[in-house]
């Protein structure tokens, strides 16, 4: 160990520190930060010859061939090469990315203005926004108030929840993400009334991941255009639920495109290393081996949608005033 000090651009672009339209460290970020540029690695492509693990560890020398972040790698499994492209990973939290091609996209709508991977001295970018509760909000119900007993029976709650009741729930157990970022807001819940029970709080944990995202997508189509060809791709553990991804669907009134392999951030770190094995193909020619498992349309008529989704904006701002 030790023989190389490298990392990729997606990960240095993580850091604070460097300059992520010039390529390099940023002398004074390190300057500000009292960071000496001696102690940071060498920037390169997300994809080419790292280094090698040494023989002791693993029986053999394995070569390290592919580095990115993590949403980074996800965006690369989702196949998402090509500009206005974008994928949405739905975890304890939820990032989505949005592709902006080979120039930066300032964003006048605060999201974050980022690299999704680099090949062959190349940058693609990217605009992100960042929820901090997803599934979190699960595992809340589970561990915290226990009225479910598995993360799976949620949908099931949901589905069996009374619609005339418009409960929502603002997740923000540590503060709100983008496009808000108000780290000082705490959780609310608007609309209880004695009949709410269990099904309806799990529903309203699931529409708060769907309103979220909607708030993420309207701020990059503020940055980017294209509302009419928004198709978005989703992983991760929350997407497995059917409710959930119809529900994403309704609400963002756009295509919601589930793959076959939902463990997209591992499909894409194994590319990178296996493009520059030379056991996989370019970027053009994996896009068009990407496998569509399901896709959801909107179903819900626009005066509910836009009752429900106002609801939720209603109930942001009584929480921020």
């Amino acid at each position: 160990g030790g023989k190389v000090h490298a990392t990729d651009a997606t990960n240095a672009s993580r850091t604070l520190l460097y300059d992520i339209h010039r390529g390099n460290w940023d002398d004074e970020l390190c300057r500000l930060l009292r960071v000496p540029k001696s102690l940071l690695p060498e920037v390169r492509d997300s994809s080419g010859d790292f280094s090698a693990t040494e023989a002791a560890l693993f029986g053999r020398s394995i070569p390290i061939k592919g580095i990115a972040g993590d949403q980074q790698a996800a965006t690369v499994g989702q196949a998402c090469f090509s500009p206005g492209m974008i994928k949405s990973t739905y975890g304890t939290g939820c990032f989505a990315l949005l592709n902006t091609g080979p120039s930066p996209v300032t964003s006048r709508n605060r999201l974050l203005t980022t690299i999704a991977y680099q090949l062959n001295g190349q940058r693609t970018y990217a605009l992100e926004g960042a929820i901090f509760i997803a599934g979190a909000a699960v595992q809340w119900l589970r561990d915290g108030l226990k009225i479910i007993d598995s993360a799976q029976r949620t949908g099931e709650l949901a589905e069996a929840a009374d619609k005339a009741q418009q409960v929502y729930l603002i997740p923000a157990f540590v503060g709100l993400g983008a496009p808000y970022w108000k780290p000082e807001a705490r959780g609310a819940l608007f609309g209880l009334t004695r009949a709410t029970g269990p099904a309806e709080l799990a529903r309203a944990a699931l529409e708060a991941v769907c309103y979220q995202t909607r708030d993420l997508l309207e701020a990059m189509q503020g940055d980017w255009g294209g509302k009419g060809s928004t198709i978005l791709r989703v992983d991760g553990g929350m997407v497995a639920s059917d409710w959930t991804m119809q529900y994403l669907a309704d609400i963002l009134d756009a295509p919601v495109d589930r793959p076959k392999v939902l463990e997209t951030t591992a499909v894409g770190a194994a590319y990178l290393a296996g493009l520059a094995q030379g056991l996989c193909p370019p970027p053009e020619e994996l896009a068009k081996g990407w496998k569509l498992e399901r896709r959801f349309t909107p179903k819900m008529p626009p005066e509910l949608r836009e009752a429900k989704y106002g609801g939720w904006k209603e109930a942001v701002r009584k929480l921020l005033s």
